[in-house]
């Protein structure tokens, strides 16, 4: 796997020093062109571009290891923003989820990067919607349990036959259209540099697949 790291990692520096010149032979065209059409073509040239060389940084970046800026974040407010992210970045499928929270997370703090943690959690949301979602609501559950942080996700399956026993440890498995298997690997790595675990169960009797995650709790100062 190091190998193909540094592989793809290279291979993405390489694409985007061509995709950069092509944008800005792009834009040097836009100026000396005097049609509108074709000023307008180009500038969508510009857009595709533009869209090809995110792509590439994203699989780049999903390869790194998470660099983290930790501060202290109170449990229930960290809660709350994950809500309100994915509430907001998906709309129609936050209102097919369902919250609850204990009383003692009001109580707890965190010693987290939210601006890193945040989206790990959000791609487990996802990944819910996006791989053979079963009939019913997805319920998140935040409590406290033995000085630890549990947020637990069951997300009704239609049928699921893959293993748990190395879940978000085998990248590169399931790979689709813009996707490329590396969201749950990149959520693991990034739950794991926060002294977390991630594991995930199914259960077959009620057709539920059960996600886990456990954070320590922050230290209390002094």
């Amino acid at each position: 796997m190091a190998d193909v790291v540094k592989f793809v990692r290279q291979l993405g520096h390489d694409l985007r020093n061509h995709l950069n010149a092509v944008e800005l032979q792009s834009a040097y065209l836009i100026e000396i062109v005097e049609d509108p059409q074709v000023k307008e073509e180009i500038q969508r040239l510009r857009v595709m571009v533009s869209e090809a060389g995110a792509s590439l940084q994203h699989v780049t970046a999903a390869l790194n290891q998470p660099r983290l800026t930790e501060m202290p974040y109170a449990a229930a407010e960290f809660v709350a923003d994950l809500q309100q992210k994915w509430t907001t970045d998906h709309p129609d499928e936050a209102a097919q989820m369902e919250w609850k929270v204990e009383a003692e997370v009001e109580n707890a703090s965190l010693q987290i990067d939210p601006q890193v943690l945040l989206p790990a959690l959000t791609e487990l949301f996802a990944n819910a919607f996006r791989h053979d979602r079963g009939e019913g609501m997805i319920s998140v559950e935040a409590r406290i349990e033995a000085d630890r942080f549990v947020l637990t996700i069951r997300e009704p399956k239609r049928s699921f036959e893959r293993s748990t026993e190395s879940w978000g440890r085998e990248p590169l498995q399931s790979i689709g259209k813009g996707h490329y298997g590396l969201g749950l690997h990149r959520s693991m790595a990034i739950i794991e540099a926060h002294r977390g675990q991630l594991n995930a169960r199914y259960d077959s009797a009620a057709s539920t697949l059960i996600t886990t995650v456990v954070l320590p709790l922050a230290q209390p100062a002094g």
